[in-house]
C-alpha cells in the first residue's frame, strides 16, 4: 500500500461538477493499494497515519499528529501511485490490486480512519476526480507499507 499524505488547510474533491469530499485542517491521503495488501496493511497503515507526528505546536516544532490536533481526512484512491516507470515510456500498473480488491480496502481504510474519531471525507472510488488543495507547510511525505516497521 502506498499512500502519498499532503497536510492541508483545506482540500476538496469534485467527480462531474459536484464537490463529493471536503476538509479543513488535516490530511490529503492520496491512497494506492497494492495486489498484495491485506486487512493488516490497512490497519497498520491507518495507524502509522493518524499518529504521524507532522503538525506543528506551539514552538512551531512537528511535534502533533492527526489526532492531537482534531485533523480531518479526505482519502482519495490512487491506483497510479504503483506506476512502474522502469522500462519505456508507457507506465505499467501491474502492482496495483486490481478494483476488487482495492475497493473493499479502501473502504476499510476510510471506516479504520473514522474509528480514530477523525472526520473523514473521500472521492468516489475508480471516478475521474478534480482535487484541490491548500498544502500546508507545504508538507508532502510519501509511505509505503513495504517500508514500515
Amino acid at each position: 500500500m502506498r499512500a502519498l499524505l499532503q497536510r492541508v488547510s483545506q482540500a476538496s474533491v469534485t467527480v462531474d461538477a459536484k464537490r463529493v469530499g471536503q476538509i479543513g485542517r488535516g490530511l490529503l491521503v492520496f491512497l494506492g493499494i497494492g495486489f498484495e495488501d491485506t486487512e493488516d496493511t490497512v490497519k497498520s497503515m491507518v495507524d502509522k497515519i493518524v499518529q504521524l507526528r507532522i503538525f506543528p505546536d506551539q514552538q512551531g516544532k512537528m511535534n502533533l499528529s492527526l489526532i492531537d490536533i482534531e485533523g480531518e481526512v479526505l482519502v482519495v484512491s490512487q491506483f497510479t501511485l504503483h506506476a512502474d516507470v522502469s522500462r519505456g515510456r508507457r507506465p505499467s500498473f501491474t502492482k496495483a490490486a486490481s478494483p476488487a480488491i482495492a475497493f473493499p480496502l479502501y473502504e476499510l481504510f476510510k471506516e479504520t480512519c473514522t474509528s480514530y474519531s477523525l472526520r473523514v471525507e473521500s472521492g468516489i472510488f475508480g471516478a475521474y476526480m478534480d482535487v484541490e488543495l491548500l498544502n500546508d507547510g507545504p508538507v508532502t511525505i510519501w509511505m509505503d507499507s513495504e517500508e514500515l516497521s
